[in-house]
Parts: structure tokens; sequence; C-alpha cells
């Protein structure tokens, strides 16, 4: 899944590929605001993305997409 995080005064986002479900990172993005608390994830890799819930614009979750290669047309 790729997880794409706004951050308030910052013309960057976050991006992120995450393993784990919709329904996860959408509680834990949830629980995070309501409590004021950090948000923390972990991307496909192992890396640690850890953002202050104050601080985020929005929050974006999309199905994974491979990586294309070439100039042949999508199927």
């Amino acid at each position: 899944m790729d997880i794409v995080i706004g951050i308030q005064h910052t013309s960057r986002d976050i991006s992120l590929e995450s393993e784990e479900s919709t329904e996860v990172i959408t509680q834990k993005v949830t629980q995070a605001l309501a409590s004021g608390e950090v948000l923390t994830l972990t991307d496909a890799k192992g890396r640690t993305v850890i953002v202050p819930s104050e601080k985020i614009a929005y929050v974006d979750l999309g199905p994974a997409t491979g990586r294309r290669v070439g100039f042949g047309n999508p199927v």
C-alpha cells in the first residue's frame, strides 16, 4: 500500500510503501489524531517514520503500484 502524508507548512510530503492493510493504517492515523500523540509507521523496507500528529495536513492511502520499466503501453 502506498501512503502519502502531507505536513502543514511544508511543500514536500512523506511517501512510503507499507505491507500493512488499509484498516490498520487508518486505525493508527485515527488514534494518533484523536490522542495528539505521534504517528508511527513502518515501511516495507523496515524503516520507521514518526510524524507529530498536530503537523499532519492529510494522509492519502492507495494501492501499491508496480514500477514501470521501458516505454510499452500499459495493459
